[in-house]
């Protein structure tokens, strides 16, 4: 390896293999720029920027325990120490994980899907509509009351705003219209 000191105070360290060592004058930063083209920075406030040459990918760690994930088609993932990842996309959905298994996905246009650790399902459309899927039924309400429920063994209920059921067996024969 060879040693530079610089007149400014930093110190370059290269290596035989072509990775380079640059450390700050006051030794609070430190980067590391390797031969396949990767850097590594260690910062004064003790964040860690990794940058992946081939992927193209950024990698920072907080000293808290967060990692931020900066890929090259601008998606962003942050992963907390306390295993919740957030995942923004590059058209500004953001995706949800905790680590209890709920998952919330929020779309740009005011969508909002969250689905329990079962399973369970519950779509919230931007026009007041709601979705609720589960194991037994299909479900969607509408914001004037009305609800129509298909469930899996292929039965459909209809309560409609005016008080007006429609019940229809399996294969769609109406078996119930009380109006």
């Amino acid at each position: 390896k060879v040693e530079e000191v610089l007149t400014d105070g930093r110190r370059i360290i290269t290596f035989r293999n072509g990775t380079k060592k640059e450390i700050s004058a006051d030794k609070r930063m430190t980067k590391i720029s390797f031969f396949n083209g990767d850097v590594k920075k260690i910062m004064p406030d003790q964040r860690v920027i990794y940058y992946y040459a081939d992927a193209q990918t950024t990698h920072t760690a907080y000293p808290d325990g967060l990692e931020v994930l900066q890929f090259p088609n601008n998606q962003i993932e942050k992963h907390y120490p306390d295993g919740t990842q957030e995942i923004v996309f590059p058209d500004h959905t953001v995706k949800c994980l905790y680590s209890n298994g709920f998952k919330e996905t929020f779309f740009p246009d005011g969508t909002v899907v969250t689905v329990e650790k079962n399973g369970d399902k519950i779509v919230v459309f931007s026009n007041g509509q709601k979705e609720v899927h589960t194991a037994q039924f299909k479900r969607r309400e509408y914001p004037d009351g009305t609800v129509k429920t298909v469930y899996c063994n292929g039965r459909q209920e209809n309560k409609y705003s005016t008080g007006r059921v429609r019940i229809k067996d399996e294969e769609g024969n109406i078996i119930l219209d009380k109006k």
